[in-house]
């Protein structure tokens, strides 16, 4: 007689796959036309420097809006991959536009109606994921798509870099090579995935209002401002390409240090997810914040590209770690029917505080040097650390699943 047969471990969909490999797909493509965008403002079109941050500014505080309404929609209709698809399409529709600009005011327009996609997919599609997968792999399936989407943004400069120097410098033949992925990430939507109707499960089309927010419970709010928090230790990207540059790599080769940054990130990512659904998420948080640390340490004090390509390689150490593991975490804990709101607020928490602290760096940075700009962060991010510990007995039972 055979012995019975252990039940089987829940695997991840294959709709949340699908999104991961649209994440990929839109990234590619969206930091392709980003790493050349700046250069091609600056000496293509002769944008000023302060152009420049304002439009990127006043860009990323757009989606940050929109994240929030359209999270509430998708909780208020029932219904998420529309507003996930009318996201990655507006997006999409987009990346034609900047190889066909006669001026700066379309690649304006085409920036700012691109992070306009980029906030109404956002919430939903998080909802989304959280909708398609069990609670027992649901850190596992955030994590994959966090990993999937850090693969296009390796593959999104490195395409680029490569396409600037097949077609002589001429940027717009290279903008034009972007649209593809773009579109097929649509294609991707569209055929391979299919949304649970939520409404057929006794979830109906309903009005929102603030009186919601209450029914979001305290854990959400700890994990939401522990999150926020640690964005506010962690300025912009950018900064670690601005100090390679001021150790002295060339201006051509100093955006690989993103590229380093990332490829860490991707390699951490699905394995954070899977330690939360294990029980260890807040030893990852732990983890990624002792990264933090050491990577503004390792930043603050670098003298050559060594160092920084090893701070790069913390930073991205401590966004694997810790990116999916809130995702996950905020699905937890917010009620299936305001996932969409509860994702839009975490995020507007998060992006409020990054774009506060990349202001702060920058304003630091100019006043003392970056060593001061880096040292701070380190401090803020000792501060959370004790923030999380404070937090510890509310979020203890993502350690005992």
């Amino acid at each position: 007689m055979s012995p019975p047969r252990r039940p089987s471990s829940p695997r991840i969909p294959r709709g949340v796959i699908v999104l991961g490999l649209v994440s990929l797909c839109m990234d590619l493509s969206s930091e392709f036309v980003h790493a050349l965008l700046p250069l091609y403002l600056a000496t293509g079109l002769g944008a000023s420097m302060l152009a420049i941050g304002l439009i990127e500014g006043t860009a990323e505080a757009i989606a940050l809006v929109v994240k929030v309404f359209s999270g509430v929609l998708s909780d208020a209709v029932g219904r998420r991959k529309p507003l996930v698809l009318a996201g990655y399409g507006l997006a999409a529709l987009t990346k034609p536009v900047f190889a066909l600009a006669p001026s700066l005011g379309w690649i304006v327009a085409a920036r700012f109606a691109d992070r306009v996609g980029k906030g109404i997919r956002g919430a939903p599609r998080d909802a989304l994921i959280a909708d398609l997968t069990p609670p027992e792999v649901r850190g596992a399936a955030f994590g994959l798509r966090q990993a999937l989407d850090s693969v296009g943004a390796v593959l999104g400069p490195i395409a680029a870099i490569a396409a600037l120097a097949w077609f002589a410098g001429d940027f717009r033949m290279a903008f034009w090579l972007a649209v593809i992925p773009a579109f097929l990430a649509v294609a991707l939507i569209v055929l391979g995935v299919d949304e649970p109707d939520r409404r057929t499960e006794g979830a109906k089309a309903k009005r929102l209002s603030l009186a919601d927010a209450r029914r979001l419970p305290r854990a959400f709010w700890l994990v939401t401002g522990i999150a926020a928090l640690m964005a506010l230790a962690r300025c912009s990207e950018a900064f670690l390409v601005l100090r390679a540059a001021d150790v002295g790599l060339a201006v051509g080769q100093a955006p690989w240090v993103m590229v380093a940054m990332t490829l860490v990130y991707t390699v951490a990512a699905y394995p954070a997810g899977a330690a939360l659904d294990r029980g260890r998420g807040a030893t990852m948080l732990y983890a990624g914040l002792a990264a933090l640390v050491a990577a503004h340490a390792t930043l603050a004090y670098a003298t050559g590209a060594v160092a920084v390509f090893a701070g790069a390689g913390l930073w991205g150490l401590h966004m694997g770690l810790t990116q999916g593991l809130f995702s996950a975490m905020v699905a937890e804990h917010a009620p299936a029917d305001l996932r969409g709101s509860a994702f839009g607020v975490f995020n507007l928490a998060s992006g409020v505080a990054m774009l506060l602290a990349s202001g702060i760096a920058g304003a630091l940075w100019d006043a003392a040097g970056a060593r001061a700009a880096f040292a701070l962060g380190a401090a803020i991010a000792l501060l959370t650390v004790v923030a999380l510990a404070a937090a510890r007995r509310t979020l203890a039972r993502h350690e005992a699943r």
